[in-house]
């Protein structure tokens, strides 16, 4: 077998094909969004411990290696991941001036194979790419099929943006994502030969549903009960691909492509109503992955709750789906969300890794499709206490690990300690947007406040787009505002024009 050239045709698309040297920055706690919760003080400590382990992370690449960017790492092994990289752009984006965040993109761009493949997997040494098998480990010939990640680069790409109104990357990661979808857009097979695994994609061709396929390695749920045989439909996959083909058309508009995006949003409303046609159940309200007739392989997964953050549930099967979150049988923990219900035969009380342990990608996901569908208070109420058995596990252990044990106040079997990582997500960004309620547009210049808290709370430091706000509410009705430029609040709905300057507004929680 011809060995693999770690250069050549690699990162085609993407125009920086070399690092530049870039020191990495000093990190200080004065030029990060600094929140104020006095009624939680353990809330903030937790956060800036987040902060301050993502700073050990960062990342430069060595003398000879083709990555081309500095980036924070979720310091799981010597490897960059695609996934976790993805997810701690959600917290990255709020210190995007001082930390390499969205960049962190670029080592995965610039190892794009001609095909328009990218590998979830990367040595930092050498950007080799790690085909990691079900039963051969590392460099298996047959671990092509588990080499694709959730495709979550638009979504990240996007979400910082709408922080940092930096559209600038937009017109060089446009062509790489739209050859990652192309790829992706194959009909696949898992089974595939070895030697023609490139030309599969993830669409399950010839079978009724036209869904998308993973494996449990593939999808980083590594032994998460889901169907991984020749024309299988994922609910989560197809999710995120009518996810990426939004995002796509998100970025074409800020490009002025408005025909590209229009055909964009198409194809992620087809998918949508292919996931809706065969993996919605009405009988238990739920959405199941398919086996290649369309037969439902009923499991509940936190899988099935893509639908709502990609958008796809109408507003009445979001409320059947609201309620399975909401029940203590099921997904309601002592630790919330587990990855597998708790009443699935599988379940394993101490998480067993992806039978039911807690992870901060999917509770992300879930809140985050809470928002969407106007459930704030119940997302407000998971994210309290998802952070809040973190803050239990992290003042007897004194770190924040990769997951949780859904049935106590504990890490889950097995879990790594320090895990920023993307378990930095929940205390950082759930604390900011959720539990205070910041909702922050960079593009716009404006920041909505769900103003929920009746206790003296707020935020210092809290940047999007060019603009620098303090924001505190006195626990008496008053919320003082401090702004380097103008900037539009949207308070409990009703919005204030706000010059340069201090400003005290009168208010009321909800």
């Amino acid at each position: 077998m011809k060995t693999q050239d770690p250069r050549e045709g690699f990162g085609m698309y993407f125009p920086k094909k070399r690092y530049v040297p870039e020191a990495l920055p000093s990190f200080e706690h004065g030029n990060l969004p600094s929140p104020v919760l006095e009624a939680e003080p353990g809330l903030v400590e937790m956060y800036w411990f987040c902060w301050d382990v993502a700073s050990k992370n960062l990342r430069s690449p060595v003398a000879g290696s083709p990555l081309v960017s500095n980036w924070l790492d979720a310091a799981f092994s010597g490897n960059i991941f695609q996934w976790d990289t993805c997810f701690m752009m959600m917290f990255g984006r709020y210190g995007h001036w001082q930390f390499p965040s969205i960049q962190s993109l670029d080592n995965f761009y610039c190892r794009q194979r001609p095909s328009g493949y990218i590998c979830r997997e990367i040595r930092s040494h050498d950007g080799t790419e790690v085909m990691f098998g079900h039963h051969g480990g590392f460099d298996d010939p047959a671990g092509w099929a588990n080499t694709i990640n959730p495709p979550l680069f638009g979504w990240a790409e996007c979400e910082d943006f709408k922080v940092s109104g930096d559209k600038s990357r937009f017109a060089a990661v446009l062509p790489v994502l739209e050859k990652y979808v192309a790829w992706l857009n194959r009909d696949g097979d898992p089974g595939a030969k070895t030697e023609n695994w490139e030309s599969n994609g993830r669409r399950s061709g010839g079978t009724p549903h036209q869904l998308y396929w993973n494996t449990p390695l593939g999808c980083g749920m590594d032994n998460t009960p889901k169907p991984a045989e020749k024309g299988a439909g994922w609910v989560d996959m197809s999710c995120q691909m009518a996810m990426q083909y939004n995002d796509l058309a998100c970025i074409c508009r800020e490009l002025g492509l408005s025909s590209k995006a229009a055909a964009f949003e198409a194809e992620a409303q087809r998918i949508a109503e292919r996931i809706n046609q065969w993996c919605w159940n009405e009988a238990d309200g739920f959405y199941y992955d398919v086996l290649a007739d369309g037969t439902q392989f009923r499991k509940k997964t936190s899988g099935g709750f893509w639908p709502m953050i990609a958008g796809v549930a109408s507003k009445a099967q979001a409320q059947r789906l609201v309620a399975h979150l909401k029940d203590e049988r099921e997904f309601w923990r002592p630790f919330v969300f587990p990855t597998l219900s708790a009443d699935e035969p599988e379940y394993k009380p101490d998480g067993g890794y992806w039978l039911g342990a807690v992870w901060a990608p999917t509770n992300y996901a879930i809140i985050k499709g809470l928002e969407l569908y106007g459930e704030e208070d119940f997302a407000t109420e998971a994210s309290l206490r998802y952070i809040k058995a973190m803050l239990e596990t992290y003042r007897t252990s004194g770190t924040v690990w990769e997951n949780y044990a859904p049935e106590s106040l504990s890490q889950g079997t097995p879990a790594k300690p320090d895990f920023v990582g993307w378990s930095g997500v929940g205390p950082i960004t759930l604390l900011i947007e959720n539990v205070l309620g910041f909702r922050p547009d960079g593009v716009r210049k404006q920041l909505a406040w769900r103003l929920a808290r009746r206790d003296r709370h707020g935020i210092e430091r809290l940047r999007f787009g060019t603009v620098q706000a303090d924001l505190l509410y006195d626990g008496q009705g008053s919320v003082s505002v401090r702004t380097n430029e103008p900037f539009t609040l949207i308070l409990n709905g009703i919005a204030y024009k706000l010059a340069e300057g201090e400003h005290k507004l009168a208010a009321k929680p909800l």
